[in-house]
């Protein structure tokens, strides 16, 4: 079965914002607790859709079709989102980057993680980030490991979670709702958080600090 557009473009557009990022990282409770400040998160948070970089050293694209270069190295990265975490104290970034790819509709195992392999190529050139108007005092140096986070859907098909699995990457289920002829929605009746799934070693994040100041009881 395939992923409905209307999915895809819901959970986009929920993520633009920060707080669909945040329920949405609640899925994924290593990515979560790299939140500076779970009590100023309008300020801990920000969420960059269809994200584009100025990659130091464009690399070549594999394909015609993958991505395309401008004359100053602009790139528009494969995955749907990117989520930087910014200390609200000293309005600065923390260094944490999170890509988010959500499984496309008639997307298979090798096109999602194409494009995370596609993602660590460019990354790897060294970077920074455009940033929105709103956000421009921030230092628009890249990270050096951005930590991939997979999301998707029941309608996935099985063979794609086994191969994030199988590949050791990290990776929720949305529990998206069904659609009717009328796009109207009906609602989900699979719980999301029995439906989070978490693939990833702890240990594979030992390259994020998570703040000391950080209150799970909050």
């Amino acid at each position: 079965m395939s992923v409905n557009k209307i999915c895809y473009e819901s959970l986009l557009a929920d993520c633009s914002s920060y707080q669909g990022a945040i329920e949405l990282l609640k899925q994924y409770r290593p990515y979560l607790e790299t939140l500076p400040s779970i009590r100023r998160p309008a300020e801990s948070i920000l969420s960059i859709p269809l994200p584009t970089a100025r990659i130091r050293q464009a690399a070549l694209p594999q394909r015609p079709d993958d991505f395309h270069s401008t004359i100053d190295g602009v790139q528009q990265l494969p995955c749907d989102i990117v989520l930087l975490m910014c200390d609200p104290e000293w309005k600065i970034k923390t260094g944490v980057e999170i890509c988010l790819f959500i499984h496309r509709p008639h997307e298979d195992f090798s096109d999602l993680l194409g494009r995370w392999r596609q993602t660590q190529i460019l990354l790897d050139k060294g970077y920074e980030w455009l940033l929105p108007l709103k956000y421009k005092y921030l230092l628009s140096e890249g990270a050096d490991t951005p930590h991939p986070l997979f999301v998707v859907f029941p309608e996935t098909p099985a063979r794609i979670l086994k191969g994030l699995k199988g590949a050791a990457l990290p990776v929720i289920c949305h529990a998206s709702s069904r659609l009717t002829e009328a796009d109207m929605p009906i609602p989900a009746t699979s719980d999301a958080g029995e439906a989070a799934v978490e693939v990833i070693d702890k240990t594979e994040l030992k390259t994020i600090d998570v703040p000391e100041d950080f209150d799970e009881a909050s």
